[in-house]
């Protein structure tokens, strides 16, 4: 049976000691954690071992002896390094000796209490410490492709490194300690610490409990009643700048609360908050900086008004086309001009409310850039709502056309329906045998031929708006896949990955170093980082918005029978 030894690179200059670790025996695999130097007692060095599993919860025990001689090995140390095994009692006892500047090290087992000892093929692995207690090894995603063997390696990896992982305490001592056992490991040189992160570290916890008192305030004011009436309620509801400030203001409460990350998905996702509210709000600042250089705001207030009249005549223009002959097409006339005129007030209300705001725009737009300090998608969602506003005029003729449109189609299959001596049962849902007399079936064909001839002009407005509505939406849907693109990118994780890519590992690769016989294989194990297109899918976050519930076939239906579509609407929210 091949024994593998995880040997830490670290200790491949450590003096001569014992091999403090973990034995892994369904995997016979020894995870060498650090080296113990002389002289130390055997009574201290059990009783801090045992400190370390209570602590640690791992089984961390002496599995043998290590020999770095640079001169000739001697016959005393030898003996003794076996006598340890004795004192240690360890099966099997792992002997790693390194000579010289050999590049060859020679690595033996002893099992003193087996019945029938035989020699053991060893695999020597290094493995770089430091990497493998910073990384986190994510198991393979589950996709066709993956298999029971793949996830059996992981189980096996998955093993090492938690026990590099959660050995923590074991790394922080130093060779400065004045402690009576003298380790080697990653840190011995010096335990890693950073003065600018302590620090900050101390003055989380004040601001930590300011925010959350701040942040429960404003939650109690939102959950309060005075939001729950009418106009409040419905505002809430139908404007994304509030959904974006609630979502926001819930990334924040749980960034800053008390409690602690369980696992290292939930410590992830914080920091992937963490950081998206700050490019976020970083972004926002640059944007209210550019508006408010060289007077940009009373520039595009002045813009606003000259675009607001542009749109409004071009839509007067294609009104009057339609109550015209459009593409030689020949319309009822009467139900032609009632359209036309019936929209062309409409708009003439819409320029009339334009011009009455005109003088308070620019306020309006001064004020609204402030919000841009909340963060770019705030700033996004603004301007969302704003497209919404200035286009509501052609939400109402697209709903006025619909409308009327819907009401013909779902008549004219009524009376298709009378027809054939059919009827809808409304109770049963479903369509039933009935017989009609002459009087109805009169009354019916005449209504069937009045809805047939007026559908081609209420069908001609209804196309008309509904493109100019679906222009609209597809504006509004593209500033929304761009708030929830920066809501959702786990950054910090892809900096991560950028920077520091071992922290997140997908896997191992082995690489041989040497190979003789009779020496040991030692081979290199090398971390595979998580590829950018798995950080994303593992780390992405949870956004307050959806895609379009409806398929293509039933967006088309919709647009066929004249029913109103909300593409982009948000979740938990009932479309009306």
């Amino acid at each position: 049976m091949v024994l593998k030894v995880f040997f830490p690179s670290c200790c491949s200059s450590a003096e001569s000691g014992i091999l403090i670790g973990r034995w892994i025996s369904k995997q016979n695999s020894a995870v060498i954690l650090a080296v113990v130097h002389f002289p130390f007692i055997p009574v201290q060095v059990k009783q801090y071992l045992s400190e370390v599993q209570r602590v640690t919860k791992v089984s961390v025990s002496v599995l043998g002896s290590w020999s770095n001689s640079k001169q000739e090995k001697e016959e005393s140390l030898s003996e003794f390094l076996e006598d340890l095994g004795t004192i240690f009692s360890h099966e099997p006892w792992i002997q790693i000796s390194k000579e010289g500047d050999s590049k060859f090290w020679s690595c033996s087992t002893l099992q003193k209490h087996s019945n029938n000892p035989k020699e053991e093929e060893i695999i020597l692995v290094y493995y770089d410490q430091r990497k493998v207690m910073l990384s986190h090894l994510h198991s393979p995603l589950a996709t066709a492709t993956s298999t029971d063997h793949k996830a059996d390696d992981a189980s096996k990896l998955s093993a090492v490194f938690d026990t590099v992982a959660k050995s923590k305490i074991l790394f922080m001592t130093d060779r400065y300690d004045d402690g009576p056992i003298k380790l080697t490991h990653w840190q011995s040189d010096g335990v890693e610490a950073s003065i600018i992160m302590e620090l900050m570290k101390q003055a989380s916890v004040p601001a930590c409990m300011l925010l959350t008192f701040l942040l429960s305030l404003i939650s109690g004011i939102c959950r309060s009643r005075v939001l729950k009436f009418w106009p409040l309620s419905f505002l809430w509801s139908k404007l994304s700048t509030c959904e974006q400030l609630g979502h926001r203001l819930q990334h924040l409460q749980f960034i800053s609360s008390n409690k602690k990350a369980q696992n290292q998905t939930q410590l992830m996702r914080k920091a992937n908050i963490f950081v998206s509210l700050l490019i976020d709000v970083a972004l926002g600042i640059l944007l209210m900086s550019w508006l408010y250089r060289k007077n940009r705001i009373g520039h595009l207030a002045d813009t606003l008004i000259p675009v607001a009249d542009h749109v409004a005549e071009e839509l007067q223009d294609l009104l009057q086309w339609l109550m015209g002959a459009p593409a030689g097409l020949k319309m009822n006339r009467a139900l032609d001009q009632v359209l036309g005129r019936f929209f062309l007030y409409h708009i003439h209300l819409w320029i009339s409310y334009i011009h009455l705001m005109s003088p308070f725009i620019e306020m309006i737009l001064w004020y609204v850039g402030l919000s841009a300090c909340l963060g770019l998608t705030v700033a996004l969602c603004i301007l969302s709502d704003i497209i919404a506003l200035l286009t509501f005029h052609i939400y109402c003729f697209y709903v006025y056309g619909a409308r009327l449109y819907c009401l013909k189609i779902y008549g004219l299959s009524s009376l298709w329906r009378l027809f054939r001596g059919k009827k809808w049962n409304v109770l049963r849902q479903r369509v039933d045998s009935c017989s009609y007399d002459l009087d109805q079936l009169f009354i019916g064909t005449l209504l069937f031929t009045i809805l047939l001839f007026l559908l081609p002009t209420t069908a001609l407005y209804y196309l008309v708006f509904t493109l100019l509505r679906l222009l609209v939406v597809i504006v509004q849907g593209l500033i929304h896949l761009l708030v929830d693109l920066i809501d959702s990118l786990p950054l910090y994780s892809i900096i991560l990955r950028l920077c520091r890519s071992y922290r997140l590992a997908a896997g191992v690769k082995f690489r041989v170093l040497e190979q003789q016989d009779g020496k040991p294989l030692r081979l290199l194990m090398q971390i595979n980082p998580l590829s950018y297109s798995s950080v994303i899918q593992t780390y992405r976050l949870p956004t307050y918005s959806c895609y379009p519930k409806d398929s293509w076939t039933s967006l088309c239906k919709k647009l066929f029978l004249g029913e109103l579509i909300y593409p982009w609407k948000h979740k938990g929210e009932k479309q009306d």
